[in-house]
């Protein structure tokens, strides 16, 4: 009967469930298990990074694109507590990701010993899965559990490991389960799917809101809309399920969607909800004005946001497919076409933008130019703030191409991280990573990480030296505006001392030069620290309460400053307010 050590049983595991690559930092209560990765680095490889956040970040990211589980590491203590932001990323964006904690020796434990913490308390909302190893003998075993439940679970499972069980001897072998692993959904009810065919064979003005959930389903819904004629919008992290230029696309929904999007949610009389449990309820239909489909695989979403008629806790790919098998249900396309011209009118706004040249840099523009040059299966990874809204308006996203942010938990610094899962996952592809200069000073210190790793991701930093959003939600909320402006640093000459490359611009045609050259790099990062101007970027469709935030921060700028504030010029305030 064959002995091996715990440790190599558990790589053992994540080996055979086709886990090729971990993101953390070695440490005294992890060692042993970095010491079995290290035994099998040509199968599994360790992507060794500067801080835990990103480790827990990029685990996060490479799950949203890959669609595997992805998994972190960190010693206990300190380092655990590091990971907790990324995990939280993980657990609101529904996503699978397995964290593996060291912990002080068993011998120790509860004795109050250097690093020593709580773990199992400490990760008990975050996890759908939370364990501490108490013997060898089930260290794989559980292991398989833990991988099993974060994908059933869509979640973040948590393993304490003491730093002394992995290095322990078991006797015999352990098959894990994952080549029988699977998971299956519901079939489709035909008495809810007959529902559904009536609700939409007499609706009006139908619209399908998309969701992440929604994702592998894009053909089959793109020739549901095509055939029925109806509009649909997408929630931003579902940007790109059908391409963002398809003729039957009013946008993304929301504050950062278009005003298309607002105007045709607002006269719907059937919204048909496909994998998104959207939470802005002041951005749909008003209570009581249109009926309802819901499509998701958790029964708890359905009705949550929106009263719901036709209930279906189940697969989107299955139930549009079982739809379309029905054949046209509604021909009528007056609302589809009236759709169509509003949203030809908002995209025509978006064409001046889109052509601004001006110096500091428009981000408008810029976003524009790195959509216009990307290459069919770019990977994008997008940071939270005003790069959010730049890549809601002026990126249409394609099929082919990826796209991910940190979508429920909004967390600054979310790019970097993405950018390097995204090109570890996909070394063959180009990735581009948008933030803005506080995201990006939030976890700088990995852009070495992709030095190391030879991973040419290009990194834009919009560098306005402000939390620019925050400068527009205080306005928003009436407020003056009050610590928000950043000191300035070179970004470019800190990608150098990292050993990448970087290019400081401050004109739209630098830029253009900077990415043209970014593009020609293939063995190292590239960042482009581009100077920009303070655009604003407003609501798709500014509501009365925002307007009234607007007209609270004018009074108060004016008596306190004697002088008007500069604001956006009114003819695009005009534009989204009407």
């Amino acid at each position: 009967m064959a002995s091996t050590k715990g440790a190599d049983l558990l790589v053992n595991v994540l080996v055979d469930w086709g886990i090729q690559n971990v993101y953390g930092l070695p440490g005294d209560s992890i060692d042993t298990t970095i010491d079995a990765l290290r035994r099998q680095q040509d199968k599994i490889k360790f992507i060794q990074v500067r801080h835990e956040e990103v480790a827990a970040l990029s685990a996060a990211a490479e799950a949203k694109y890959t669609d595997q589980i992805g998994v972190c590491l960190s010693i206990g203590g300190p380092g655990a507590i590091h990971l907790l932001n990324g995990l939280y990323d993980a657990k609101m964006d529904h996503v699978p990701v397995l964290a593996l904690l060291g912990q002080v020796t068993s011998t120790s434990l509860n004795e109050g010993y250097f690093q020593e913490v709580n773990t199992a308390k400490l990760f008990d909302d975050v996890a759908v899965f939370n364990r501490t190893i108490s013997a060898v003998d089930n260290l794989p075993e559980v292991i398989d559990q833990a991988i099993r439940s974060a994908y059933e679970n869509k979640g973040v499972a948590v393993l304490t490991i003491p730093d002394d069980i992995p290095n322990q001897i078991l006797k015999g072998e352990y098959n894990s389960s994952a080549r029988a692993f699977t998971l299956s959904t519901p079939e489709v009810n035909k008495t809810q799917l007959d529902e559904a065919a009536s609700l939409i064979k007499n609706a009006s003005k139908p619209v399908v809101l998309l969701g992440v959930g929604a994702k592998y389903a894009g053909d089959d819904i793109k020739q549901f809309v095509e055939a029925n004629k109806i509009p649909f919008m997408e929630t931003l992290p579902a940007k790109g399920t059908i391409a963002d230029n398809h003729p039957n696309s009013l946008g993304n929904i929301g504050k950062l969607g278009t005003k298309a999007a607002y105007e045709a949610m607002k006269n719907a009389d059937l919204l048909i909800m496909l994998g998104t449990n959207y939470p802005y309820r002041p951005y749909l239909p008003e209570k009581g004005q249109a009926k309802s489909i819901q499509v998701d695989l958790k029964a708890e979403n359905l009705g949550k946001r929106y009263s719901v008629d036709v209930a279906v806790q189940g697969d989107v790919k299955k139930f549009v497919e079982a739809l379309n098998a029905l054949g046209v249900v509604r021909t009528d396309g007056k609302f589809l076409a009236a759709c169509q011209k509003s949203m030809s009118n908002w995209n025509k706004w978006m064409v001046a933008k889109r052509k601004l040249n001006t110096s500091p840099v428009s981000p408008e523009s810029m976003t524009a130019y790195i959509d216009e040059t990307a290459p069919a299966d770019l990977i994008y990874s997008i940071d939270v703030g005003t790069s959010t809204s730049w890549s809601a308006r002026y990126l249409h996203v394609k099929d082919q191409q990826k796209f991910a942010i940190s979508a429920w938990l909004g967390t600054m610094g979310c790019a970097l991280p993405g950018a390097i899962a995204a090109q570890v996952a996909y070394p063959d592809k180009r990735v581009v990573a948008l933030q803005g200069d506080g995201a990006f000073a939030m976890v700088m210190q990995d852009f070495v990480t992709a030095v190391k790793y030879k991973l040419p991701v290009i990194c834009v930093v919009v560098n306005n030296q402000k939390l620019a959003f925050i400068e527009y939600e205080q306005q928003q909320a009436g407020q003056l505006n009050y610590q928000i402006d950043l000191a300035d640093i070179d970004y470019a000459k800190f990608a150098e001392a990292c050993g990448g490359v970087g290019i400081t611009v401050k004109s739209n045609d630098e830029f253009k030069a900077a990415l043209d050259k970014a593009y020609t790099i293939t063995d190292k990062p590239i960042l482009i620290n581009a100077y920009v101007k303070d655009n604003a970027p407003l609501p798709g469709k500014i509501v009365m309460d925002e307007a009234k935030g607007y007209m609270k921060f004018g009074q108060e700028y004016l008596e306190n400053y004697w002088k008007i504030p500069e604001l956006p010029p009114l003819k695009d305030i005009l534009r989204q307010f009407f």
